[in-house]
């Protein structure tokens, strides 16, 4: 029989008088500032390391919830939206960020954010459907999946660079007290002019596979927070999944 179980000894910044038991939380950077596809996958590998860190539900493939929060990958939205015929800002002068609607109302909740955007004078340049692959999610997952739209919010040019992320964070804000009503889903995961958040109820394998930007290889960032949540207190949800902006 082996010898019992115990923590190791305290040294560095470890302490084992510290240790708690909740989610799990990596960070992956390029301290050089250069982008890299090789972030994202490092940062799958740490995901994927962290499984016990997690839940799942009864059904055994909904997890408590898996999420990514990465620099802005400006290359990869730039391309895509030139295929649309529009032109994403330079960085800084942009944000943008995923929705959680349903299909019935989301075109409503769209112009009713276009609407608040034009109010602080920002622009909205594009929405964009979120490519995803929900074959291999939870059944209890799939039952409230949310359909997700990526907007891209532009800068007028009166405002400094200051102006614009407080604009932005206001109309986030006043979005997410006064466009929530009853019978549509509406709910932002983050609106940022430097990061974007993917993130859902997914447990921390499925996160790569469900979002196909994520396995795009000409999705590059310099720095990549990957969260999997153990629901102890509260009941596991999309909205509540990932809960870093």
């Amino acid at each position: 029989m082996g010898e019992p179980w115990d923590y190791p000894p305290a040294q560095g910044l470890y302490d084992p008088s510290r240790e708690t038991a909740a989610c799990g939380v990596g960070f992956i950077v390029n301290i050089d500032g250069e982008s890299s596809a090789k972030v994202i996958r490092d940062a799958e590998k740490l995901a994927s390391r962290m499984k016990h860190r997690g839940a799942c539900s009864c059904d055994n493939d909904t997890g408590d919830g898996a999420g990514l929060m990465a620099a802005i990958p400006h290359s990869f939205y730039a391309a895509l939206l030139q295929e649309e015929g529009v032109e994403l800002p330079e960085p800084g002068r942009y944000a943008t960020g995923i929705f959680y609607f349903d299909k019935p109302h989301h075109e409503e909740s769209e112009n009713l954010f276009d609407e608040l955007a034009a109010s602080h004078g920002l622009k909205v340049l594009q929405w964009r459907t979120v490519p995803t692959d929900s074959t291999q999610i939870g059944e209890v997952a799939r039952c409230t999946e949310p359909f997700m739209r990526q907007v891209f919010v532009a800068a007028p040019d009166d405002y400094d660079d200051a102006t614009f992320r407080k604009k932005v964070w206001m109309a986030r804000k006043q979005a997410t007290h006064n466009l929530v009503r009853p019978g549509a889903r509406f709910y932002i995961c983050s609106l940022s002019t430097t990061t974007v958040v993917y993130k859902g109820q997914l447990t921390s394998d499925q996160l790569w596979t469900y979002f196909s930007d994520l396995q795009n290889p000409d999705f590059a960032t310099y720095m990549a927070l990957v969260h999997t949540r153990f629901s102890t207190n509260t009941f596991p949800s999309w909205e509540r999944a990932h809960p870093l902006r």
